[in-house]
Protein backbone atom coordinates (compact mmCIF):
# COMPACT_ATOMS: atom_id res chain seq x y z
CA UNK A 1 0.00 0.00 0.00
CA UNK A 2 2.43 2.45 0.91
CA UNK A 3 5.17 1.05 -1.89
CA UNK A 4 5.33 4.02 -4.57
CA UNK A 5 8.62 4.19 -6.34
CA UNK A 6 8.06 6.92 -8.37
CA UNK A 7 6.44 9.00 -4.89
CA UNK A 8 9.76 8.09 -3.28
CA UNK A 9 12.51 9.25 -5.94
CA UNK A 10 10.33 12.40 -6.68
CA UNK A 11 10.60 13.07 -2.83
CA UNK A 12 14.87 12.59 -3.08
CA UNK A 13 14.57 14.93 -5.81
CA UNK A 14 13.06 17.46 -4.57
CA UNK A 15 15.02 17.21 -1.22
CA UNK A 16 18.49 17.17 -3.01
CA UNK A 17 17.67 19.82 -5.80
CA UNK A 18 15.81 22.00 -3.10
CA UNK A 19 18.51 22.29 0.02
CA UNK A 20 20.87 22.89 -2.46
CA UNK A 21 19.11 25.43 -4.68
CA UNK A 22 19.29 27.47 -1.40
CA UNK A 23 22.86 27.55 -1.41
CA UNK A 24 23.18 28.49 -4.76
CA UNK A 25 20.58 31.42 -4.07
CA UNK A 26 22.99 32.89 -1.54
CA UNK A 27 25.82 32.78 -3.72
CA UNK A 28 23.08 35.28 -6.44
CA UNK A 29 22.18 37.18 -3.61
CA UNK A 30 25.97 37.98 -1.64
CA UNK A 31 28.43 37.00 -4.23
CA UNK A 32 30.90 34.47 -5.07
CA UNK A 33 34.04 36.72 -3.38
CA UNK A 34 35.16 33.86 -1.37
CA UNK A 35 35.04 31.09 -3.53
CA UNK A 36 36.75 33.62 -6.48
CA UNK A 37 39.54 33.88 -3.64
CA UNK A 38 39.52 29.79 -2.88
CA UNK A 39 40.10 29.52 -6.31
CA UNK A 40 43.11 31.80 -6.43
CA UNK A 41 45.03 30.50 -3.57
CA UNK A 42 44.57 26.99 -5.21
CA UNK A 43 46.56 28.54 -8.55
CA UNK A 44 42.96 28.29 -10.32
CA UNK A 45 41.70 31.38 -12.26
CA UNK A 46 38.90 33.34 -10.23
CA UNK A 47 36.76 33.11 -13.40
CA UNK A 48 35.80 29.04 -12.42
CA UNK A 49 33.92 30.79 -9.80
CA UNK A 50 31.21 30.99 -11.79
CA UNK A 51 30.96 27.32 -11.53
CA UNK A 52 28.66 27.27 -8.70
CA UNK A 53 25.89 28.42 -10.06
CA UNK A 54 25.08 25.75 -12.86
CA UNK A 55 26.26 23.51 -9.71
CA UNK A 56 24.10 25.21 -7.17
CA UNK A 57 21.25 26.57 -9.39
CA UNK A 58 20.68 25.20 -12.94
CA UNK A 59 21.54 21.75 -11.30
CA UNK A 60 19.51 21.48 -8.79
CA UNK A 61 16.46 23.04 -10.65
CA UNK A 62 17.25 20.13 -13.02
CA UNK A 63 16.84 17.81 -10.25
CA UNK A 64 13.84 19.25 -9.02
CA UNK A 65 11.90 19.53 -12.51
CA UNK A 66 13.53 16.06 -13.66
CA UNK A 67 14.64 17.29 -16.87
CA UNK A 68 17.85 15.83 -17.47
CA UNK A 69 17.68 14.66 -14.22
CA UNK A 70 21.14 12.31 -14.04
CA UNK A 71 22.77 14.98 -16.14
CA UNK A 72 21.66 17.64 -13.40
CA UNK A 73 22.47 15.36 -10.75
CA UNK A 74 26.01 14.51 -12.45
CA UNK A 75 26.79 18.28 -12.12
CA UNK A 76 25.97 18.05 -8.23
CA UNK A 77 28.49 15.38 -7.84
CA UNK A 78 30.99 17.72 -9.78
CA UNK A 79 30.06 20.42 -7.95
CA UNK A 80 30.24 18.79 -4.77
CA UNK A 81 33.77 17.17 -5.34
CA UNK A 82 35.00 20.30 -6.32
CA UNK A 83 33.61 21.92 -2.76
CA UNK A 84 35.24 19.33 -0.85
CA UNK A 85 38.74 19.29 -2.66
CA UNK A 86 38.76 23.72 -2.29
CA UNK A 87 37.41 23.97 1.08
CA UNK A 88 36.91 20.88 3.10
CA UNK A 89 39.60 18.41 2.73
CA UNK A 90 40.68 18.53 6.17
CA UNK A 91 37.42 17.63 7.72
CA UNK A 92 37.10 14.28 5.79
CA UNK A 93 38.15 12.51 8.76
CA UNK A 94 36.53 14.66 11.62
CA UNK A 95 33.30 14.79 13.67
CA UNK A 96 31.31 17.80 14.44
CA UNK A 97 30.63 18.92 17.98
CA UNK A 98 27.61 16.80 18.42
CA UNK A 99 29.42 13.95 17.17
CA UNK A 100 28.61 13.11 13.79
CA UNK A 101 30.51 13.66 10.48
CA UNK A 102 32.04 17.19 10.07
CA UNK A 103 30.82 16.96 6.64
CA UNK A 104 27.09 15.58 6.40
CA UNK A 105 25.36 18.00 4.73
CA UNK A 106 28.42 18.06 1.96
CA UNK A 107 28.34 14.32 1.95
CA UNK A 108 24.37 13.86 1.85
CA UNK A 109 24.32 16.25 -1.42
CA UNK A 110 27.08 14.46 -2.84
CA UNK A 111 26.16 10.60 -2.33
CA UNK A 112 22.70 11.40 -2.83
CA UNK A 113 23.28 12.92 -6.05
CA UNK A 114 24.86 9.90 -6.98
CA UNK A 115 21.43 7.64 -6.46
CA UNK A 116 19.95 10.07 -7.95
CA UNK A 117 22.24 9.37 -10.90
CA UNK A 118 21.47 5.28 -10.20
CA UNK A 119 17.39 6.22 -9.67
CA UNK A 120 16.96 8.22 -12.63
CA UNK A 121 13.96 10.90 -12.15
CA UNK A 122 10.65 8.47 -12.02
CA UNK A 123 7.57 9.21 -13.41
CA UNK A 124 7.13 12.20 -12.04
CA UNK A 125 9.19 15.18 -14.20
CA UNK A 126 8.97 16.94 -17.23
CA UNK A 127 8.89 15.06 -20.55
CA UNK A 128 12.72 15.09 -22.17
Amino acid sequence: MLENVDLGKLIIRLTLGGLLLFHGIAKLLHGIGSIEGMLASHGLPAFLAYGVFIGEVIAPLMVILGYQTRIGALLIVFNMLVALVLVHTGQLLSLAGSGGWALELQGFFLFTAVAVIFLGPGRYKLKN
